[in-house]
């Protein structure tokens, strides 16, 4: 992938190796500063600016992404398409396209957004802590998926059912939830009654 100044890292304050800076954010989402990836999500967590895409095949069915294994965070669940965070001064729209692209190789064909949800869900097996101001997108894909190995392990499009079915057994990353059913009325619209969401 060509490095561009939305995907350059940033230098570590440690200088031991490069990292990612993340935009923190206040009870409102305003920006009030930055904050090194890893250190943002060391407990109890600094909020933050992320971002989580939902998109749908024609059958209303969801995309689905199983972590890849080699992620430092949350390595292996199930998840929503794709989720991430901003890199400062990045709109949360260009970042939920980008790296949609950049983890499973396809551009949505239509994306919109699903309006914010706050959270802060600590994963009990990273010790890591999500404190997010969540912006969230639906949409469409309809190319075929070309998956990052580095960062996407697998892939399924389920429906309402078989996300139960499969929530019941696989693991899930701890915002799942949260950020679905924040989403659940810009998909019932995307998507429409038929598809049961």
């Amino acid at each position: 992938m060509p490095i561009t100044p939305a995907t350059a890292t940033h230098s570590s304050s440690s200088g031991t190796a490069d990292a990612i800076l993340l935009e923190l954010v206040d009870e409102s989402g305003v920006t009030i500063g930055t904050a090194e990836k890893l250190d943002a999500h060391q407990p109890p967590g600094l909020l933050h600016r992320a971002f989580s895409v939902f998109l749908f095949d024609a059958h209303g069915r969801l995309l689905l992404q199983q972590r890849a294994l080699g992620k430092y965070h949350s390595p292996g669940v199930w998840s929503n398409t794709c989720c991430g965070h901003p890199y400062p001064g990045e709109a949360p729209f260009a970042a939920a396209a980008r790296r949609t692209y950049e983890e499973l190789g396809v551009s949505p064909s239509l994306m919109a957004e699903a309006g914010t949800v706050r959270y802060n869900h600590p994963d009990p097996e990273s010790g890591l802590v999500e404190q997010e101001y969540n912006h969230l997108f639906v949409g469409l894909v309809q190319a075929p998926l070309r998956p990052d190995p580095e960062e996407v392990g697998a892939t399924a499009f389920v429906t309402p059912a078989e996300l139960a079915e499969r929530h019941a057994k696989d693991t899930f990353s701890a915002w799942f939830l949260t950020v679905l059913d924040a989403a659940r009325p810009a998909v019932r619209e995307l998507t429409g009654s038929a598809a049961g969401w």
